[in-house]
């Protein structure tokens, strides 16, 4: 059974930082790429960030870039999103999924329905 479990997420002062992780489970960690989303109340699910476990590939969107860094520790299969200078527009319900690597090249591009396996979610909220 394949599992994705997001953690680290809270309250944070605006301009604070927060960790998440997403610990995966029940896949071969290589052969996938694991992207962070994010869901705001009354707002559409987005993607933030990517990576692709294989070659370590990232991308992220023009409003986390140069704030937000993805990473990997291949032998915990565990995937971080590190989140600094956060603002008040962050708060969102935030989400890591899971994507063969074998379709082709995955970057913040994609949409949500292309991931194949999500976890529940990890609320941040950054106040101001």
């Amino acid at each position: 059974e394949v599992q994705l479990v997001e953690s680290g997420g809270g309250l944070v002062q605006a301009g604070g930082s927060l960790r998440l992780s997403c610990a995966a489970s029940g896949i071969t960690f290589d052969d996938y790429a694991i992207g962070w989303f994010r869901q705001a109340p009354g707002k559409e699910r987005e993607a933030v960030s990517t990576i692709t476990l294989t070659d370590g590939s990232t991308d992220y969107s023009n409003a986390v870039k140069g704030r937000f860094t993805i990473s990997s520790d291949n032998a915990k299969n565990t995937v971080y999103l590190q989140m600094d200078s956060l603002k008040p527009e962050d708060t969102a319900n935030y989400f890591c999924a899971a994507r063969t690597r074998w379709l082709g090249r995955v970057g913040v591009d994609l949409a949500w329905y292309e991931f194949d396996y999500w976890g529940r979610g990890t609320q941040v909220t950054v106040s101001t």
